[in-house]
């Protein structure tokens, strides 16, 4: 079974999404009381950014800038490539693979419903292999199909 972003993987999120002018500093503070590595920049249905772990050192500790002076539209990845709902999980996890990333926005058409983590994937992946691994034996090994 190919599980679908939504609802397989994300459903009733919540979601983490900050103003542009959000100081790096703030959105830290977010990410550190949710547990997230990730939070997105805009409005429920405008999607302007992503401002991940990964751009806080590269972007905000690696150049010595302020985190509490520094907005995040200065150092989020603008128009950050994104999942549909009806994506699979197998489609994310290739994709986040072959451009480098860990977290993807899903978006319904311009409304933002989520946000994927490789980890997220990861799991699911895994246990659609698993699956299909149990199948493939008890095909091979004539259990679990019942005798005829």
């Amino acid at each position: 079974m190919q599980h679908r972003i939504v609802p397989d993987i994300v459903s009733n999120q919540e979601l983490s999404i900050l103003s542009p002018e959000t100081t790096v500093r703030e959105a830290t503070a977010v990410m550190a009381e949710r547990g997230i590595s990730a939070v997105m920049i805009g409005e429920p249905q405008n999607l302007l950014g992503i401002f991940t772990e990964r751009d806080l050192v590269r972007r905000v500790v690696a150049t010595e800038r302020d985190p509490a002076a520094t907005r995040l539209s200065e150092v989020m990845t603008a128009q950050p490539y994104t999942l549909r709902p009806g994506d699979t999980a197998a489609e994310a996890l290739q994709r986040m693979r072959a451009n480098g990333f860990r977290h993807l926005p899903v978006l319904d058409g311009t409304r933002i419903v989520g946000m994927v983590s490789i980890r997220d994937l990861f799991s699911v992946v895994l246990e659609e292999v698993e699956d299909d691994l149990r199948q493939r034996d008890m095909l091979l090994f004539d259990t679990g199909y019942g005798h005829g």
